[in-house]
């Protein structure tokens, strides 16, 4: 009598815990929300008690996206050995997109944003914040990565006031032209591959043009003349909410570029394609009413949710490709 009511109350426990755990990684799953840049800039500045400048609202929002990613609710996941987080695949995938984004554009921070000319001095911030951001996403010891995050964020702190500090000028931040298109060039690489790889959940033959307008170019190996594209069945998800992931971030650092470079936007007379393409970006962040990712056909009955999120970037891609031709102008 005794093993029986001891095997019914571990039975009814473990559903118990296994229910906990299961709501735990439903809460854990929900997507950030978008935020206003233009008021997290209000509230730091307030509180640091200084006047925004240039680049205050570029350094505000990268910041807020890497904090956002670590505060979150349930953390960052990514590197979590634990249920319920060790079960969950699309999150991590989420904030993989947005590291990269992330990435992107702390480099672009330490290596042009922030430099007069190719040969001035590294800023001894970024210098020390970039590398932080290239751990292993899944690090979880000896360090962390959320260790190392930190530091990073730790460092982006210190630029932002100094770049507020008129007598110093310990901390520069250059809103020209050719930095804003070295970013957007960079941005245009990683949009082309995530449309190519959400497009790729069908499946398609197409032509190899790895060497296509240069009749002498040359590659290390042979590769067949046509080629098929086709995303694993158990990566579709993975693919579509790390596209998800990085449109987000990148929906926040253009909306803090258009501040920050506001006259070279007007005197480029670029304004309206950069607000463009942020409306793209925003249509990608549309709630998704189905309890999954679905991969139906190109006009099938069923939606392919990595096409439609695959029109979205290749639109946002092909609007930042002539928004860098502007730039590029004159």
């Amino acid at each position: 009598m005794i093993t029986k009511f001891s095997s019914k109350t571990f039975i009814a426990l473990f559903l118990g815990v296994a229910f906990v755990l299961y709501l735990l990684g439903v809460y854990w799953s929900f997507e950030p929300d978008t935020f206003d840049i233009k008021e997290e800039v209000t509230k730091a500045a307030k509180a640091e008690n200084v006047a925004p400048v240039v680049g205050y609202t570029t350094t505000t929002a990268l910041i807020k996206v890497t904090e956002t990613l670590l505060t979150k609710p349930g953390g960052y996941l990514s590197n979590d050995a634990l249920p319920p987080s060790v079960f969950l695949d699309n999150i991590p995938s989420w904030e993989f997109g947005a590291l990269e984004m992330v990435r992107d554009m702390a480099l672009v921070m330490r290596q042009e944003f922030s430099r007069s000319q190719s040969q001035s001095i590294e800023n001894e911030y970024l210098k020390v914040a970039q590398p932080q951001f290239n751990i292993d996403s899944k690090s979880w010891a000896m360090p962390s990565a959320e260790s190392e995050y930190g530091k990073a964020l730790v460092e982006l702190y210190k630029y932002r006031t100094a770049l507020t500090e008129v007598n110093s000028q310990s901390a520069q931040f250059y809103a020209r032209a050719d930095n804003l298109r070295d970013w957007i060039s960079e941005v245009t690489k990683r949009l082309g591959s995530y449309s190519q790889r959400l497009s790729a959940s069908v499946g398609r033959e197409q032509f190899n043009v790895d060497l296509a307008g240069d009749n002498v170019a040359q590659q290390s190996t042979y590769s067949d003349a046509n080629v098929e594209l086709r995303t694993s069945w158990w990566k579709i998800d993975n693919e579509f909410y790390e596209a998800r992931g990085a449109c987000w971030a990148l929906l926040h650092f253009l909306k803090a570029v258009e501040i920050d470079f506001n006259d070279v936007l007007e005197k480029k007379n670029a304004r309206v394609s950069l607000q463009q393409i942020i409306r793209e970006l925003e249509a990608s962040q549309e709630a998704i009413w189905s309890p999954m990712v679905l991969n139906g056909s190109g006009f099938g009955v069923l939606a392919n949710h990595s096409l439609v999120m695959a029109n979205y970037i290749s639109r946002a891609n092909a609007a930042l490709i002539d928004l860098n031709d502007l730039l590029s102008q004159g």
